[in-house]
């Protein structure tokens, strides 16, 4: 059941049509003029979980668990191997439960050699359960997918939802390797951020509104339950790492994930708030409509767009990118605000 659903997921996110908006569009950089670098000096290189990376972009979990996501992840980890670029494996619950979907795993240790590798499970996982995931693949850390709405939105889903904070708190506490906790595409509000950060979560991926739209692939799988009116749930991304960024955690690492699709998302990301940025869907879209080749040039095309932009705002690497500045007009300025009222 389990492994026919991941490949559900895939074919279902394929052929969804809804669009939401991640409102990277209401956040406008000011160009400068003078900018007092040269392109070729640019340095995107950042640190991630003590080691360093060539961009601040991460290829974020997606699948696993059978021989068809066994080749997709195949061709992510070469990717990511390539361009130097942490990867998240998918969730690993069908692993626990079928050793034989381990290999589909194991498939990005293997090809990423010391790259940086995160597992995935849920954040109803046992201690013994994320200790094993850590284990599979080698893990440079473990994320904790919170995903209640897809759960609901999903007839064999999850209906409770008490206790994942105090669960989280023994696996963080528990585990030799960093706990990033993560969305599923329908973003975080500050106070979830603060919860997580009490327990000594240190990194967050806000995996906001305006990606992936779980709500619609779940709906896609059983379509007699018309589900549309929901598909507009959820916190923006781009609100989701400003939140974030609001409750001033030096220690906190944010990840704006959901919706970030080119160059301009990814700086705006940092800009605002963000320490990294990840990607899912565009790439899985890249690779399974245009192949490994076409998904290569993609990512290629985001770091050398990405360093022209940085040009442009005067940034010679990524910390001086992060004190750039910015307006915030339209609709995410009318939701900030409208934050900041209550």
């Amino acid at each position: 059941m389990r492994k026919y659903r991941k490949r559900e997921h895939i074919e279902n996110y394929l052929r969804s049509s809804y669009t939401g908006s991640p409102l990277f569009d209401d956040v406008m950089l000011m160009h400068n003029s003078l900018p007092e670098c040269d392109f070729y000096e640019v340095d995107t290189s950042t640190m991630f979980l003590n080691k360093k990376i060539n961009f601040p972009l991460m290829i974020n979990a997606m699948t696993g668990g059978s021989d068809f996501t066994e080749d997709i992840n195949r061709d992510l980890s070469k990717i990511a191997k390539e361009f130097n670029l942490p990867m998240a494996v998918g969730s690993q619950t069908i692993a626990l439960e079928d050793k034989d979907a381990i290999k589909s795993f194991k498939i990005v240790r293997d090809n990423m050699k010391d790259g940086i590798v995160l597992g995935n499970l849920s954040g109803r996982a046992t201690i013994d359960e994320a200790k094993f995931a850590v284990e599979m693949i080698g893990a440079d850390g473990l994320q904790i997918h919170l995903n209640p709405a897809q759960e609901l939105a999903m007839e064999e889903g999850d209906r409770t939802f008490r206790g994942i904070l105090t669960n989280i708190e023994k696996i963080v506490s528990s585990l030799d390797v960093p706990v990033i906790i993560k969305e599923v595409g329908f973003g975080m509000n500050k106070d979830v951020v603060k919860k997580l950060y009490d327990i000594g979560v240190r990194i967050v991926d806000v995996s906001g509104y305006g990606g992936t739209n779980f709500m619609e692939v779940e709906n896609l799988r059983n379509p007699e339950n018309d589900l549309s009116e929901l598909y507009s749930w959820g916190i923006p991304t781009a609100m989701s790492v400003i939140g974030a960024k609001s409750l001033g955690l030096d220690d906190l690492q944010i990840i704006s994930s959901g919706g970030v699709k080119n160059s301009l998302d990814i700086v705006k990301s940092i800009i605002i708030g963000a320490d990294m940025v990840a990607i899912s869907g565009e790439i899985l879209s890249y690779l399974v409509h245009g192949g490994y080749e076409y998904t290569m040039q993609y990512l290629a095309g985001l770091i050398y767009k990405t360093k022209i932009v940085m040009t442009l705002t005067g940034a010679k690497n990524i910390e001086e990118l992060k004190g750039s500045k910015y307006l915030i007009t339209g609709r995410l300025k009318d939701l900030l605000c409208g934050c900041e009222s209550k």
